[in-house]
């Protein structure tokens, strides 16, 4: 079982740029696909994006294409996203999280990502 911590977020401004970092426990982040979720007040949780064990693949919720970048270093047992170009409706909280078969079975406890006007 892998454990995830997710870390990176804060209070951006708007058009600001932040990157969050997801780090697998025990070597194990090469065994599964990995996607990041959000959760803004008062709304369901929704996903952002996704990336393949290898990296080769990867998809992205209409809403960040173009801003954000998901990438992993299964090297360093972590995965990344990159959020260029934040705007406010982008505050939530973001979650990591693993699968290894078609459901996601693993998640982080979350990090907070605020971006002012």
């Amino acid at each position: 079982q892998v454990q995830l911590v997710e870390s990176g977020g804060g209070l951006v401004q708007a058009g600001g740029s932040l990157r969050l970092a997801c780090a697998a426990s025990k070597r194990t982040l090469s065994r599964y696909a990995m996607a990041w979720f959000r959760q803004a007040p008062g709304k369901e949780r929704e996903f952002v994006a996704a990336i393949g064990r290898t990296g080769a693949y990867t998809s992205y919720a209409d809403s960040v294409k173009g801003r954000f970048t998901i990438s992993r270093d299964n090297a360093k047992d972590t995965v990344y996203l990159r959020m260029n170009s934040l705007k406010p409706e982008d505050t939530a909280v973001y979650y990591c999280a693993g699968r290894s078969t078609t459901t996601y079975d693993y998640w982080g406890q979350g990090t907070q990502v605020t971006v002012s006007s």
